[in-house]
């Protein structure tokens, strides 16, 4: 060995923090695990394994017949328009509430110390905010299926009221996170809160914004389908009537439409994330 190298340890000198961490780790979501009752080898119990085989094999032979075929693609393009038109109404909502939340668009601000009422208004709208996207769209669904009845309408509403907080939470949070200094000097000259928006925050955080919103579009279509179960219109309530009935080859041909759905959908999410970076 030459004089001048040091010898190579013989262990990962990382080992025992990693030892530590993961030990630390097994503490902390044992008592979670004990209080969600988690048992993961009950799977492999030998009825369960065989009601498991039973209730796979009865999705064979997957339905196929027209009339079927072209009701699943209707209930598709329904659930996509669940989704989408909730997503535009939840935008009408969530925009001025946002605009209202952020702190860098107060004039009183631009001092150090925002007036009283500015101050209080924009909690309040925080924490309406926090009362909209506490609620599941899943509550909401269902007040809104006894409210107006079965169908598409009850699953645009849900979709509509807690997207409308989600987004508006984050909307908020990403006009705050980007640099405040030019819009503070477009109010501090003069110009007012919308120019102070269009030309101060919207050029530094548009495309943030807009991935956010096809994210959240991506994960609307999901939540219409889970919406369907509880009569919300859609695929998902076409699915719950054929498990109902114990028809498993309608519910993997469903499953696999929604599939193919979701694929659809990630795939136009990536391609204008991509154009808009």
């Amino acid at each position: 060995m030459s004089p001048g190298l040091a010898a190579a340890p013989q262990r990962d000198p990382a080992w025992l923090g990693r030892v530590f961490w993961v030990s630390a780790a097994v503490v902390l979501l044992w008592p979670l695990g004990v209080a969600t009752e988690f048992k993961p080898w009950t799977l492999l119990a030998p009825d369960n394994l065989k009601v498991t085989g039973q209730f796979l094999g009865s999705f064979l032979p997957p339905a196929h017949s027209a009339e079927f075929m072209a009701m699943v693609l209707r209930e598709a393009w329904r659930t996509v328009a669940i989704a989408t038109t909730g997503l535009v109404l939840a935008l009408v909502l969530a925009v001025p509430l946002a605009l209202l939340a952020v702190r860098v668009l107060s004039v009183s601000a631009l001092s150090g110390h925002m007036a009283r009422g500015p101050f209080w208004l924009r909690q309040a709208v925080r924490w309406g905010l926090v009362v909209l996207r506490s609620v599941p769209e899943l509550v909401w669904a269902l007040v809104f299926v006894r409210v107006v009845g079965l169908g598409p309408t009850a699953g645009v509403l849900a979709i509509a009221l807690t997207y409308g907080g989600m987004l508006g939470k984050v909307y908020a949070e990403i006009l705050e996170s980007g640099d405040p200094h030019a819009t503070q000097t477009l109010l501090r000259n003069g110009a007012g809160r919308s120019q102070a928006l269009l030309y101060g925050l919207l050029p530094q955080n548009a495309a943030e914004l807009t991935s956010y919103t096809v994210y959240r579009w991506e994960c609307a279509i999901r939540s219409s389908v889970v919406l369907g179960f509880v009569g919300a219109g859609g695929l998902g309530q076409q699915m719950d009537n054929s498990m109902k009935m114990f028809n498993g080859g309608e519910v993997f041909t469903m499953l696999a439409v929604f599939v193919a759905l979701v694929a659809l959908a990630d795939q136009v999410s990536a391609a204008l994330r991509r154009a808009l970076g």
